[in-house]
């Protein structure tokens, strides 16, 4: 559990790393991290860096967690889909900022891992599948904000599609062995704008459903 001076440090690096926006700093003070990391890393879960979980999948570290999410924008109203649920933790942070969070993975066990912590913390506004995510949603769209948390060669077309005129989706996008670029899409009436936030490194968007 979170205890007082790690929740401190916790948020002086967010904020170190331009996390500013006082939404998803009370959402990522709200939402403990170490409900989502397992074994031998628990130890680390306050630590701002990305750390194994099953299936061969990482959670991403805090601060990434946190520029997503405010680079998304999330409204009260908001419906969000997250392709790539791994740990669970970037769903349950958007949970406290939207009013329905959609999150699918490939990977059986994961989904069924991050349903406990969400059944257990109360978070009752994710509903989670597995599903192959490079497809999304089609029958819960349109979204006001998607949100990828592995990296595509280019925005998948069905997720452009998925996404709400006004809305905003944010992905890393780049070969998976190369330097990533973390991308803000904003669909508007007129087409998409692209805008590139900053270099980072994911786990590849895989289509088809996992082994496990």
């Amino acid at each position: 559990m979170f205890d007082a001076e790690q929740k401190m440090q916790f948020l002086f690096a967010l904020r170190s790393k331009g996390v500013t926006d006082t939404r998803v700093l009370t959402a990522m003070e709200t939402v403990d991290r170490g409900d989502f990391v397992r074994g031998i890393f628990a130890n680390r879960a306050y630590e701002d860096m990305p750390l194994p979980i099953a299936c061969g999948q990482t959670i991403s570290q805090p601060s990434v967690v946190g520029l997503m999410s405010q680079a998304l924008n999330v409204q009260p109203r908001d419906k969000v889909l997250e392709v790539g649920t791994g740990s669970g933790y970037q769903a349950a942070i958007l949970s406290q900022l939207a009013r329905r969070v959609y999150t699918v993975d490939r990977h059986r066990r994961l989904v069924r891992e991050a349903k406990e912590v969400f059944d257990r913390a109360g978070l009752v506004n994710i509903t989670a599948f597995t599903a192959d995510g490079s497809h999304g949603l089609p029958d819960q769209a349109p979204f006001d904000r998607i949100i990828v948390t592995a990296a595509a060669e280019d925005p998948p077309g069905p997720l452009l599609a998925q996404l709400r005129i006004g809305g905003i989706m944010v992905l890393p996008v780049g070969q998976s062995d190369a330097v990533q670029s973390l991308i803000k899409v904003t669909r508007t009436d007129a087409g998409f704008e692209y805008d590139e936030l900053r270099d980072v490194r994911f786990v590849p968007l895989l289509e088809g459903l996992g082994q496990d």
